[in-house]
């Protein structure tokens, strides 16, 4: 029996049906919108993200020092007390590798050349226009502040940093994003004077 043979009723009901899919269909095609970031106190949450051993981010960065500044990709692996960062973008072609292991520094420019701690110190500030504070950044970039120095903050609705102080820089946490059971900041600035270092976060890793 063809539509145009169907009773009345039979055609409103197909009619009916058909409606219903089509709005289970334009459901599912909407986009998921994004929980609300749950309220966790804050000294519940600080000591378990102080505690985060091993995770990585994937990234971009602009690093401006007065007038002079560049842009680059940034990989950030954290295993324990060994924080490995690759740019890609600044120093010329090619990546520039930075290794902090509790505090001995090296760098692996883009021309595979290897510098130690004093001279990759002095490469860094040459050419960043600052010593990057890799110790504290571990931390600042979780959300938390560096527990072994000092520090002032203000948290926002959800228990989360909204404002750091510590050592001299100020860190401000624009925007965060759900990892898991967890909210990982996802744009945030670092300053100092006239250096400003602003992260956006693609991706987090946590393992």
């Amino acid at each position: 029996m063809s539509v145009r043979n169907l009773p009345h009723a039979g055609l409103r009901r197909l009619l009916a049906a058909l409606g219903v899919l089509a709005s289970l269909a334009l459901t599912a095609c909407q986009t998921v919108p994004v929980p609300p970031a749950p309220t966790i106190a804050w000294n519940v949450r600080r000591p378990l993200l102080q505690a985060q051993q091993r995770f990585a981010l994937t990234g971009r960065v602009a690093v401006a020092v007065g007038r002079q500044g560049f842009d680059a990709d940034i990989r950030w692996v954290q295993r324990g007390a060994a924080t490995r960062v690759v740019l890609s973008g600044p120093f010329g072609a090619g990546a520039t590798q930075v290794s902090d292991r509790a505090g001995e520094l090296s760098v692996t420019t883009s021309h595979g050349r290897h510098l130690g701690n004093a001279a990759a110190r002095r490469a860094l500030e040459r050419e960043l226009g600052f010593d990057p504070p890799l110790g504290s950044l571990r931390y600042w970039i979780l959300g938390v502040p560096n527990p072994s120095v000092p520090s002032q903050f203000k948290l926002d609705g959800a228990q989360r940093l909204a404002h750091l102080e510590q050592a001299g820089w100020a860190i401000d946490y624009l925007s965060y994003s759900p990892v898991g059971a967890e909210w990982f900041p996802r744009l945030l600035t670092v300053r100092r004077g006239a250096v400003r270092l602003r992260m956006v976060v693609d991706a987090w890793h946590l393992q």
